[in-house]
């Protein structure tokens, strides 16, 4: 099978948790504090609800978030990938079904913060949620790129979701070892590094003067 051939792939998206991130939400316990069917999307089953009960089911949410982003650890294989990506001078940009606030603090913890422009972060409220493409748009237009140029990673559907229909590459990264995501992403990996695939190299050193001559 033949690699992705990704060197002129100039924006790497990233999701969160889980992703960039060692995962520790314990969605089924928020389930269960919120009220919510174990099947349900959280966001979308707070979105269904009246703004009065909402509002504290929100509060509680965020609170949590705010905690686990605190003591957020970095999954070494994405620092790995983000290195790399980095030195070759690719712009990176977060998009999270958590707040962006949470985002930004979260990027923080784990020592990320000085790789992400503030405006290539962002989360729910800033735009429509993950699978919607909106936030990868976004991004996108912060850099003035376009999707062709472009990868969303993520640890879940909604992330690689999101990327296709946005028109970007897409890496799924099986966290748990799920099964049936066969052909959901473009790379469908158990690890971030190395990543199969041709990423973008750092220029080389510049020749020095005369050396086209000799």
């Amino acid at each position: 099978m033949a690699l992705p051939d990704w060197r002129d792939r100039r924006v790497w998206i990233f999701d969160m948790d889980g992703t960039l991130t060692v995962p520790v939400h314990d969605f089924a316990y928020a389930r269960r504090t919120l009220g919510i069917s174990p099947s349900d999307d959280i966001l979308g089953a707070l979105a269904r609800r009246p703004p009065s009960e909402r509002a504290a089911a929100e509060r509680w949410l965020h609170a949590w978030e705010r905690e686990l982003a605190d003591r957020a650890t970095l999954q070494a294989d994405a620092g790995a990938l983000l290195s790399e990506l980095t030195a070759a001078g690719c712009a990176l940009g977060v998009l999270t079904r958590n707040t962006r606030e949470v985002a930004l603090r979260t990027l923080a913890a784990i020592g990320l913060d000085a790789r992400f422009e503030a405006g290539a972060v962002l989360g729910r409220g800033c735009v429509a949620p993950k699978p919607h493409p909106a936030g990868i748009q976004a991004i996108l237009d912060h850099f003035g790129e376009c999707p062709e140029r472009a990868v969303m990673v993520g640890d879940y559907l909604h992330d690689v979701r999101a990327g296709r229909a946005a028109g970007t590459g897409t890496v799924l990264v099986r966290r748990r070892h799920e099964e049936g995501w066969d052909g959901e992403a473009d790379l469908l990996v158990d690890s971030l590094w190395p990543l199969p695939a041709r990423l973008p190299r750092a220029p080389g050193p510049s020749l020095p003067t005369g050396a086209l001559r000799n």
